[in-house]
């Protein structure tokens, strides 16, 4: 008898681990934001309004546009891919005013720490169609991250090249 319900035993066990690694990942993902937002605004702020238009080379985005390419990506990966609600915000290419500029950051921080605290851990292993490749919403979640890490470590340069020290980094 008891043989016959092991299998099930067992298998109801494991999707309760991976249901709980579910959770924790995205637990995790949730405040790996949130220090994102932290140390993203930080960095936004310590360059002076007039450097706003800074770009090092012709062939590199401005300080403005780099902050708003993190919130446009942001913003488009979680309508797009996870199930975020229609964002409210136009996020445009380039501002030049720093007060504005911040606070789509903060609008588009706010949109998207709502989407990943309304996600259902169990999709992450959901396979969308991606425009280079099938992915899953696990990729999607950690594409967001990288990308925005990228960008704003130019940001860091980009203070660096103006004598700005740039913030004590945010992370953990």
């Amino acid at each position: 008898m008891i043989k016959a319900f092991l299998p099930g035993f067992i298998l109801l066990s494991l999707s309760a681990q991976a249901q709980r690694a579910d959770s924790l990942y995205m637990e995790a993902a949730i405040l790996k934001l949130k220090h994102a937002r932290e140390y993203t605004i930080k960095v936004a702020q310590m360059m002076p309004v007039d450097k706003y238009g800074f770009r090092p080379s012709q062939e590199e985005m401005s300080f403005d546009q780099q902050l708003l390419h993190i919130a446009q990506a942001m913003q488009y990966l979680c309508k797009t891919y996870l199930n975020g609600s229609a964002n409210m915000i136009q996020v445009p290419d380039s501002n030049l005013n720093k007060e504005a500029t911040i606070k789509i950051l903060n609008t588009v921080y706010d949109y998207a720490i709502a989407t990943l605290e309304n996600f259902d851990p169990g999709r992450l292993s959901d396979t969308i169609s991606f425009f280079i490749k099938p992915m899953n919403k696990l990729q999607i979640l950690n594409l967001m991250n990288d990308h925005q890490t990228h960008h704003r470590a130019q940001l860091v340069v980009y203070l660096r090249i103006n004598g700005i020290k740039p913030p004590d980094y945010v992370g953990w």
